[in-house]
């Protein structure tokens, strides 16, 4: 048997073994789902009722569907997300997230779009969608794929179209609407980043040459990775001391009236629609086991605590 023919067969059985892993995972993803529906949303109805309604915030990265990386989406399923949250929630803008959590009450359940990384390829169906149906969204950058025109180092080596946005589609995505924020300069984990110039760099400095490029003012600022050991709390102190609005992490947890505006939490909702359902549905038992990163009370606009405690 030649080496082709060998190589077929191992990919081809590879490829059965992921497909039956997807499954399994989406199968116990829509049980999960049915089993706990009900006491979820009754619980989101008395935290509405209380004037404690949740905001949560969702990360989509690359909508397409050749399923290169673990972290696409297929169309349908981006397009049966959106229209699921509409019927749903009141989708709003990063900034009145922000309000809201300000606030000393919320009654309406809430729900903020955003994506991280630049991919050229949600410029075909996803933001045209959003523009379309004025749906809120902000879209978070990483500066130097797109300066270069160069794949993201995740991507390199993957089949499909990961070519990164360029500086024009950020330009006419900024004017119609969609709000563009910084991603980092070069997607490093900046967790692991002590360098005090070395994270400017990566924060404002990246910010900087997208604004100019742009044209218009970038506000947020979202980590790349975005979990508890990706964050950096001299990196939250850079962003305040830059003029950032906010900055935006992704390891899960909702945001609250009284929770501290500057730190916006999210979490990643790439692949079947039931994700995000499932997660924008608040889950009283799991959120307690999510910590808020404490970045420092010194500076927290509103006091750091544990998520649902």
């Amino acid at each position: 048997m030649s080496n082709h023919v060998v190589a077929t067969v191992l990919n081809q059985a590879a490829f059965k073994e992921i497909l039956a892993m997807t499954l399994w995972r989406q199968l116990a993803l829509n049980i999960y789902r049915r089993a706990t529906l009900p006491y979820r949303t009754r619980h989101t109805r008395q935290l509405c009722q209380s004037g404690h309604a949740p905001i949560s915030v969702v990360v989509f990265h690359r909508i397409a569907d050749d399923d290169v990386n673990d972290w696409s989406t297929p169309t349908a399923a981006f397009i049966d997300s959106i229209h699921w949250l509409q019927d749903n929630f009141e989708l709003i803008s990063l900034a009145e997230a922000q309000r809201r959590m300000a606030m000393n009450a919320n009654h309406r359940a809430a729900v903020c779009i955003t994506f991280d990384d630049g991919y050229e390829v949600n410029c075909e169906r996803a933001l045209p969608m959003l523009i379309e149906q004025h749906i809120p969204c902000t879209y978070f950058v990483t500066a130097q794929p797109v300066f270069e025109g160069r794949h993201f180092a995740h991507d390199r080596g993957a089949r499909g179209n990961t070519q990164p946005n360029t500086i024009d589609e950020l330009r006419h995505l900024a004017r119609a609407g969609i709000e563009i924020g910084a991603h980092s300069r070069t997607h490093s984990d900046l967790g692991q980043i002590t360098d005090a110039n070395m994270l400017k760099d990566e924060i404002v400095g990246a910010r900087d040459d997208l604004q100019s490029a742009i044209g218009t003012r970038i506000r947020y600022f979202a980590f790349p990775f975005g979990r508890h050991k990706n964050l950096n709390a001299a990196a939250f102190h850079i962003a305040r001391s830059a003029g950032f609005d906010g900055v935006l992490s992704a390891y899960g947890g909702f945001n609250f009236p009284g929770d501290d505006p500057f730190h916006i939490q999210r979490r990643g909702v790439d692949g079947p629609s039931v994700r995000a359902k499932n997660w924008v549905v608040i889950d009283p038992v799991r959120n307690r086991r999510i910590l808020r990163f404490d970045y420092g009370r010194s500076s927290a606009i509103g006091r750091p605590r544990t998520v649902g405690a």
